[in-house]
């Protein structure tokens, strides 16, 4: 049922909004660090699981289709509301919590593509010419 999946989505929010605040006090920051984030990894980790174990059907996944086109948008208005002065002005800290993830996320794309691309360069080498 649609319902489902928009039960696997809110699960997958509270998780990550709990990480989120838990990793924020670990370090000893007073905020949220990364809950949408650790949501969107664990919808997208338990949206796989659940596929491969066969218990996904269209309507969960037409369920969590509809809110995850949402989701974007939303993180989005979540971002334009943070305080982005009021965090770089609190240390480095912050700013290495920013800049870290987007240097390892570009260092991973050339491996990314290098595992996707096809092990033959040559698309028709099994294919035998027609005598």
């Amino acid at each position: 049922m649609t319902i489902y999946g928009v039960a696997i989505l809110a699960f997958c929010y509270v998780i990550g909004q709990l990480t989120g605040e838990l990793l924020g006090h670990l370090i000893g920051i007073e905020a949220n660090v990364g809950g949408v984030g650790f949501a969107m990894l664990l919808l997208i980790l338990v949206n796989d699981w659940f596929t491969k174990k066969g218990y996904m059907d269209k309507l969960t996944e037409s369920g969590i289709q509809f809110w995850s086109q949402l989701y974007i948008p939303i993180v989005v208005a979540m971002s334009a509301i943070q305080n982005v002065k009021l965090a770089v002005s609190s240390g480095i800290i912050a700013i290495l919590a920013g800049t870290i993830p987007v240097l390892l996320c570009v260092a991973t794309i050339p491996l990314l593509t290098k595992l996707a691309r096809p092990k033959s360069a040559d698309p028709y080498e099994h294919h035998h010419p027609v005598s």
